[in-house]
């Protein structure tokens, strides 16, 4: 079992920056493919950003790309995602997933989740 834990959301306004952070536990970081996702309200959960295991490989949704930054630290066991230039559309509970296999964005595919935590930019 893999436990994350994310941190770091609030309330902030458009154009300013946040900083989320996972912290995992439960088995080896490094061998977890991981990435970031979101959820508005009334809308699907959907992909944000992937890093790979050794943290080599990233891959951002077009719309978060140039203004956001995944990265990872193996021996903190914790993963980051720097937020700038952030806009109203950016509000949305932000969970960070891992999976021991898949490298991807379909959410359905990850076998853990964080719990998620809140991002609201006011305009």
């Amino acid at each position: 079992q893999v436990q994350l834990v994310e941190s770091g959301g609030g309330l902030v306004q458009a154009g300013g920056s946040v900083r989320l952070s996972c912290a995992a536990s439960g088995r080896t970081f490094s061998s977890l493919e991981m990435g970031w996702f979101r959820q508005a309200p009334g809308k699907e959960r959907e992909f944000v950003v992937l890093i790979n295991r050794s943290g080599s490989k990233t891959y951002y949704a077009e719309s978060v790309k140039g203004r956001f930054s995944i990265s990872r630290d193996n021996a903190k066991n914790t993963m980051y995602l720097q937020m700038n230039s952030l806009k109203p559309e950016d509000t949305a509970v932000y969970y960070c997933a891992a999976d021991p296999d898949y490298y991807g964005s379909r959410p359905a595919a990850y076998d853990y989740w964080g719990q998620g935590t809140q991002v609201t930019v006011s305009s």
